[in-house]
Order: C-alpha cells, then structure tokens, then sequence
C-alpha cells in the first residue's frame, strides 16, 4: 500500500459559513459543493489550501452517534490542523483579522519555529508555523 496524499475531512455546524471563514482566514479557493435535496447543507465541500485539500460537510445528528459529529456535538475536538507557511506572521493575522480565537499566541519557540494555535468558529483547532522572525 501507498498513501499520496492525506486530505483532512472536517465536519462543521455552518458549511457555507466555513467556506467563506476558510477563505477570508486562510485564502482558501472552493473547487465544488454539493447540498443535501433540499439546499440547506452540504453533504460535501472541496477546498484547496495552497495546493492542499480541505474535505468539510455538515452535522447530520439525525445519523446520531455513528455519523461524524461536529466539535460543537462533542464538546471540543481532538485534533490540531498544522498550516506551514513562508510567513507566519502574515498568515496569523489574516486568520485573527478573519475571527479566529487565540488558542496559543504566536511566538518564536525553543524548537526553532515561529508557531501559535488558534481555533476556528465550527470548533476546529489550527496552528502556524513557520521561520523565525
């Protein structure tokens, strides 16, 4: 077996309010979206980062505990997306300046990398890293 590529798969409570986050917080260009019969929530949303992906649909709790939940269902999230960027400073305050909450300021750390965390509106965990300034 061989892996390409691993694409993150996110399940949110508002999937058109995360694509237009996704894009003001992290320049995110929407490659297609499909919704559910009657238009109110999509079943599938594809993003491109950079020249990654980013699957997201929305909460179907009528699928209870075997469907995906949204972070909001859970109670939080286990999970830490990791965006490596030329410039961290400058890809920080775009997700801030977009509604991103702090989670960890953004610092130079003893590892070497200017890195902070920071948490979206649907519940979902980010960090950025990149070069020490």
């Amino acid at each position: 077996m061989s892996i390409n590529t691993i694409v993150p798969h996110l399940v949110v409570n508002d999937g058109e309010a995360a694509i237009a986050f996704y894009q003001r917080a992290f320049g995110a260009t929407l490659e297609g979206k499909h919704a559910e019969d009657g238009g109110k929530r999509l079943i599938h949303a594809h993003l491109k980062l950079g020249g990654n992906d980013l699957y997201l649909h929305d909460d179907f709790p009528e699928f209870g505990e075997h469907g995906a939940q949204a972070p909001a269902r859970l109670g939080g999230t286990s999970t830490t997306i990791h965006l490596e960027v030329d410039d961290a400073d400058a890809a920080w305050q775009q997700a801030v300046d977009a509604g991103a909450t702090i989670l960890m300021p953004l610092d130079n750390q003893f590892w070497g990398a200017r890195y902070g965390q920071l948490a979206d509106p649907f519940g979902h965990n980010w960090s950025i890293g990149g070069p020490t300034t």
